[in-house]
């Protein structure tokens, strides 16, 4: 993850936590069995796994940079050094390999699709979760007067600048394609996001002032208009709404 992935992870984790739980809970993770949490970024979803694996499971938590585990590792949870599309798969078969907001940032997706896909047991389930900043592009999506539009032509913005890193702005959709094309079975997916919460007002802080710099430095918005965008987050006038997640599943062949 790049130093923006993961503040974006680390802001927005108690919102996509539940979403992504729900998921795992659905496809009956539980006692005893192994997974591989890729690209972790953070510790809430491999303790989440290790949670529903108890004490005889295994919960592999991967990244490339692994500074966020420090005391994180157990007799439950295995923290690796990894790169998803250039490493072999950690040893062993997994009931479950999971993914959130990786694949977009991953220059050989193709590859990393195939390690992730490997490294399930017969009947194992990948879950792989996406943005889709295009699929609803609008930061309010209620354009409703001079806050709203300012606010979505900032997000516009933000989206020329995740665009020029190489990111692929419409992954999310994609996914469910992704996984029939990789032979899985019993291919399933959803899309969720708020268009209003105090969740999504931290994000947005937090997010304008990451990249503020960037936003200055390529003409796309002035210090003064950075300014009364905040403040308006911080009044709470604003209903912020969020890039759709898109949440894709399927099965390997017995």
């Amino acid at each position: 993850m790049t130093e923006y992935d993961r503040l974006y992870s680390s802001v927005d984790r108690s919102r996509r936590d539940p979403v992504t739980f729900r998921h795992v809970d659905r496809l009956g993770i539980g006692p005893g069995m192994r997974c591989w949490e890729v690209g972790a970024g953070g510790p809430s979803v491999p303790l989440g796994l290790a949670e529903r694996v108890a004490s005889a499971g295994t919960v592999v938590a991967t990244d490339i940079d692994v500074s966020w585990t420090r005391g994180v590792s157990d007799g439950v949870i295995e923290v690796l050094s990894h790169d998803v599309a250039a490493d072999p798969p950690p040893p062993g078969a997994f009931d479950l390999v999971h993914a959130r907001l990786v694949l977009t940032h991953v220059s050989d997706r193709t590859e990393a699709l195939r390690r992730m896909v490997q490294a399930l047991r017969p009947g194992g389930r990948l879950l792989l979760e996406g943005a889709d900043p295009t699929l609803q592009p609008l930061l309010c999506p209620d354009e409703s007067g001079p806050e709203q539009r300012l606010a979505n032509r900032l997000r516009a913005g933000f989206r020329t600048l995740m665009a020029a890193r190489g990111a692929d702005l419409a992954y999310g959709r994609t996914l469910p394609g992704v996984l029939r094309e990789a032979g899985l079975e019993d291919v399933r997916a959803d899309a969720y996001f708020p268009i209003t919460s105090s969740a999504c007002a931290v994000l947005e802080d937090a997010t304008v002032r990451q990249i503020r710099h960037h936003l200055i430095g390529q003409g796309l918005a002035t210090d003064e208009e950075i300014e009364r965008h905040l403040a308006n987050v911080a009044a709470g006038s604003l209903d912020l709404a969020t890039a759709p997640m898109i949440s894709a599943w399927g099965r390997r062949r017995p």
